[in-house]
């Protein structure tokens, strides 16, 4: 049986952007779509994109193959602010020799 999970304890909303933790997607990044909170999952726009073979219906006419967002868990995803650069710099120091003077 899943865990069901109240809204209020969740931090990640719809329409954050958030960065893929683990997965055929890691670091990638896209803003959530849909929360699934039965299944503690959520749809990133853009990534997870699975294949789905469709029968002509009222909404598609001529059916076919069709790509779409799946789900990804809650614990494989996190948090980008937008303002912040998420990449640490490097910092290079030059040391420097004191030369001693002959008197």
């Amino acid at each position: 049986m899943a865990t069901v999970n109240s809204r209020a304890n969740q931090k990640i909303k719809k329409g954050d952007l958030v960065r893929v933790l683990s997965g055929k997607e890691r670091g990638k990044t896209g803003t959530v779509l849909k929360i699934v909170t039965q299944k503690n999952r959520v749809v990133v726009e853009g990534l997870n994109m699975v294949t789905l073979h469709q029968k002509p219906n009222a909404q598609n006419q001529q059916g076919g193959i069709v790509k779409k967002e799946a789900a990804i868990h809650l614990s494989n995803v996190s948090h980008v602010e937008k303002k912040v650069k998420t990449t640490k710099g490097k910092k290079t120091v030059k040391s420097v020799k004191k030369e001693k003077k002959e008197e």
